[in-house]
């Protein structure tokens, strides 16, 4: 009966498995991948809130330039279509001093003849903000961004307080929306206070794409009036006072 040659025979007991040195240099990899995935997911986290904070002080900043120069406000402003003719005549603002309409044009496409449209057209034929026109820009979550007086009404009644308005903003708001529950909390953490229902920043959890303004925040409320619930699957329109 013919044998194997000794070099091609297996010791006894001898087995095809990994040993435990192998697996754990492959738990190794796979925990030194999973780590780095998390801390990617954080970064992008972080780079998204300092995008939205960047957003309310970029347009607060432009607002503050356009006042201090022409001594009006942009979208009110009366003489606008003295100043720029070109490429097309500018509309005025009435000069009563608000901004009137909504931040979303009750969700219909943005016309000059509306003054929270026509503040985009005046920041940006003034050189305070890129583009040209008077439709709102979007933030990077492809939520509107845009700004209101109040209730947007003349004149205007509180926004964003208790029942009834109670303690709202009667002033000009600037909005973001569409903005997942942990990014809005951290923002209004940064740059105001964390209550979702005081301060100068305030939030309302949506249930639709680009909501109204309402005058009680906490009608929407979810685990307490105050709170912004990361659930991961909450999104929040935010606004700040200007």
């Amino acid at each position: 009966m013919n044998r194997l040659p000794a070099r091609m025979r297996s010791p006894r007991g001898s087995h095809s498995g990994f040993t435990i040195v192998e697996i754990a240099i492959v738990m190794l990899i796979v925990g030194l991948l999973v780590g780095g995935i998390l801390k990617g997911q954080e970064l992008i986290s972080q780079a998204r809130i300092k995008v939205i904070i960047a957003d309310f002080s970029g347009v607060s900043a432009a607002y503050h330039g356009y006042f201090d120069r022409y001594r009006a406000l942009p979208g009110d402003d009366p003489r606008a279509a003295q100043r720029w003719i070109t490429p097309t005549v500018a509309t005025d603002g009435n000069g009563d001093g608000e901004v009137s309409g909504t931040y979303n044009n009750g969700n219909a496409p943005c016309v000059a003849t509306v003054e929270s449209c026509n503040w985009w057209d005046h920041l940006r034929r003034g050189g305070f903000l890129a583009g040209s026109g008077a439709t709102p820009p979007a933030n990077w979550s492809n939520g509107l961004i845009g700004v209101q007086t109040g209730d947007g009404a003349v004149p205007a009644g509180p926004v964003l307080g208790g029942a009834g308005g109670t303690g709202g903003i009667t002033g000009l708001i600037l909005c973001s929306a569409g903005l997942p529950d942990k990014i809005v909390s951290a923002v209004d953490t940064q740059m105001d206070d964390g209550n979702r229902t005081a301060g100068s920043l305030r939030g309302i959890l949506q249930t639709a794409p680009n909501p109204a303004i309402p005058a009680d925040a906490t009608a929407a409320a979810v685990g307490g009036a105050s709170s912004y619930v990361e659930t991961g699957t909450n999104f929040y329109t935010i606004c700040r006072a200007m």
